[in-house]
């Protein structure tokens, strides 16, 4: 595989993937390269679900190999949430910082010990007319009392991974990219294609 569509336009996702890929030798593309402008329904229930939507339709628009990704924050003592609504939580206007306060108004009172979490990716990779296949990687952590840190994007600034004492906000890409849910689903995914 020579050329990868990364089925974002997040910035954020697209500098990560740009960075964990550069060592396969694959050109990466993304959403912001393209003249798409579709706005993609997820209406599925699970990650799987909407990383599939996701993918699929673009692999068929575009006949490439298509990589997309769901994503989100599983709060245990939150029954799991936001999960699949992670970027909408607040709100359908995406708003990280919105998505995070409130995150942290519904653990007011909640001690550190029972405020255990992960982040969650899973990877949909579709190719025109091959089963779609996936990859599910996970972070656990801990989500903090107040943001801490600059980089990172989305709950970044409220998760600290577990034996970290800095959220994945004060890591660099580096850092993050060596323990980040995301990472480690692209290590299966290199896993599995290294078998192709």
């Amino acid at each position: 595989m020579e050329r990868l569509l990364i089925a974002t336009k997040n910035e954020g996702k697209i500098k990560d993937f740009r960075q964990l890929f550069s060592k396969y030798g694959i050109e990466i593309l993304s959403l912001l390269d393209l003249d798409f402008n579709q706005d993609i329904e997820e209406t599925g229930t699970t990650f799987e679900e909407n990383a599939a939507i996701k993918a699929e339709t673009i692999a068929k628009q575009f006949q490439i190999p298509v990589l997309a990704d769901d994503s989100g924050l599983e709060i245990d003592a939150l029954d799991g949430r936001p999960g699949i609504y992670s970027a909408r939580y607040a709100g359908e206007k995406k708003d990280d910082q919105a998505n995070l306060h409130k995150v942290l108004k519904e653990l007011k009172g909640i001690p550190n010990k029972d405020r255990t979490a992960r982040f969650v990716c899973v990877l949909a990779l579709a190719r025109p007319n091959i089963q779609t296949i996936f990859k599910k990687g996970t972070c656990e952590g801990i989500i903090g009392g107040s943001p801490v840190g600059e980089n990172g994007f989305g709950y970044d600034p409220i998760f600290y991974p577990l034996g970290h004492s800095a959220t994945m906000a004060q890591m660099t890409h580096k850092e993050k990219n060596e323990i980040s849910h995301r990472s480690n689903a692209i290590k299966q995914l290199d896993d599995w294609l290294s078998l192709e």
